[in-house]
């Protein structure tokens, strides 16, 4: 993604004339011409009139059971005003604009009859220094040393996190990134959150690890390859999965893993099964029977280890249990990589043609092997001034969307407020509507943003009452798009605040 901050018209500390205007949309406060922007690309100067550029996006419950869900995102038409249904329209914040500089009402704040209920929805976007990304890959790969810094531009955008069960996580942006490390830092912070939440594709390195290259939605790309199935489990849950269909076929199987190594015929699914020990010895740490750890080092081979040649870490065989032509199985966690063997007079693994049975337990395992998905959960604390453009008490709307009074979604899409203080929230980008997210230059990142309560609560919440319009009278010229919902999304008025029970 090319981002000029200062694109368009640059802030500057004093108006020269020219018909400019100056925004207030955020802390750059640009001077802009007419029939130019400002630096968000968000807001121009029409006819003199600050405005914001994109239309207000309003979703439209898909109602007819049966027919192909409509593209999201992709349907727009001029807002024809027929709110019969209320309950199948829903108005986000996406291009409503913000309430910067939060001692003002917010762009739009509705009433609407829910089931016989006033209810009233506030509609904003937030601007957002304290935000980040959340991002888990699904692969078996080995991307790189749990706390390694992620580069993108060269500069510091996150670290690695704690790895999940076959994935690999990233924690991205955060307001450290955003404003403690330079302008570039903090720009290129921007540019490449912005791209991961507007569903693009964003390049970036670990240091001292991979080269990856993620969409949210999409399959990772790692050193250029891409990543299609994720494992199984790890190797000792594979055992527990597919010792059965192993039993009669081969007297030993070492399922490869970074992580945990199982070994058949040690494994209490081996041992319940009646199967002889093989003899086999491993390299690494023995945990419990048929389980061992650090067995290579972490990397893009078999398992996620560095291993090229699985033998590398057969230390070989016990010659009082072991015997010539036993036959061993070494495969992945993916099922990607498998090799068969049978012992020499010498104990020797000698590599042999796959049997057809243990050719379909491989099968077996790549087909439980899920695809791979790139998943970025936009995180953003919305405790902050922004509040104010909900209600005269901040504190209040904190405390109702604790006790769930109030619904927050991010574009109509629903979002997971975390416990504790403030409004802390995450939302899987790829359910927010198309174009969801923006930037200011400062740098920071622009989310919608939705509080759905009872009219009732609204109000005892020293909500801005005398800003309170229809719904059907809330759009007055502003541009608006009528979009499709996202069917993977709860409709927000089917998830009532707790104070409607």
């Amino acid at each position: 993604m090319n981002i000029d901050p200062l694109e368009g018209t640059a802030p500057t500390d004093h108006d020269d004339g020219d018909d400019k205007i100056r925004c207030d949309a955020c802390p750059i406060r640009c001077f802009i011409r007419p029939g130019r922007t400002g630096s968000c690309d968000r807001y121009g100067n029409v006819e003199g009139v600050l405005t914001r550029m994109d239309p207000v996006t309003v979703l439209q419950r898909h109602q007819e059971a049966g027919k192909p869900v409509v593209p999201f995102a992709t349907v727009a038409q001029e807002w024809s005003g027929d709110l019969v249904r209320r309950s199948d329209v829903f108005i986000t914040g996406t291009g409503a604009g913000t309430t910067y500089p939060d001692y003002k009402p917010a762009p739009f704040i509705v009433s609407h009859p829910i089931d016989g209920i006033d209810m009233v929805t506030v509609v904003t976007e937030g601007i957002f220094s304290y935000c980040g990304a959340k991002v888990k890959i699904d692969t078996d790969r080995h991307i790189g040393a749990e706390r390694a810094l992620v580069l993108a531009e060269g500069e510091a955008i996150g670290h690695v996190t704690t790895a999940e069960y076959g994935s690999q996580m990233l924690s991205l942006g955060g307001v450290h990134h955003f404003t403690g490390s330079g302008r570039p830092a903090g720009l290129a912070t921007m540019r490449a959150l912005l791209g991961l939440c507007a569903g693009e594709q964003v390049e970036m390195t670990v240091e001292g690890g991979s080269d990856l290259t993620l969409r949210a939605g999409a399959a990772p790309i790692i050193n250029g390859e891409v990543d299609d199935r994720m494992r199984v489990g790890c190797g000792s849950a594979a055992i527990g999965m597919f010792a059965g269909q192993w039993a009669p076929h081969v007297d030993e199987v070492v399922v490869v893993d970074d992580h945990i190594t199982g070994v058949l015929t040690e494994h209490q699914a081996g041992v319940v099964l009646g199967i002889e020990p093989s003899g086999i010895k491993l390299k690494g740490r023995k945990s419990t029977p048929g389980r061992y750890f650090e067995i290579a080092a972490p990397g893009g081979g078999w398992g996620g280890t560095d291993l090229d040649d699985p033998l590398e870490i057969v230390k070989g065989y016990k010659p009082k249990i072991a015997k010539p032509g036993q036959t061993l199985l070494m495969v992945s966690t993916t099922g990607t990589d498998y090799a068969y063997f049978v012992l020499d007079e010498d104990l020797r693994p000698q590599p042999a043609e796959l049997p057809a049975a243990l050719r379909e337990s491989v099968e077996r395992v790549r087909d439980n092997c899920e695809p791979t998905l790139t998943s970025v959960l936009f995180m953003a604390g919305a405790g902050g001034s922004l509040r104010a453009g909900v209600t005269s008490n901040p504190v209040g709307l904190t405390r109702s969307v604790r006790t769930e009074e109030t619904l927050v979604t991010c574009g109509g899409a629903p979002t997971f407020v975390w416990p504790g203080g403030g409004i802390t929230f995450m939302v899987d980008v790829t359910r927010t509507p198309r174009n969801s997210f923006g930037y200011v230059p400062t740098p920071a990142l622009v989310a919608p943003l939705e509080f759905t309560m009872p009219k009732r609560t609204y109000l005892e919440l020293g909500g801005h009452a005398e800003s309170i319009v229809p719904l059907s009278e809330a759009f007055g010229d502003t541009p608006v798009a009528v979009v499709a919902s996202d069917q993977r999304n709860p409709w927000p008025y089917d998830s009532p605040p707790a104070s409607r029970a």
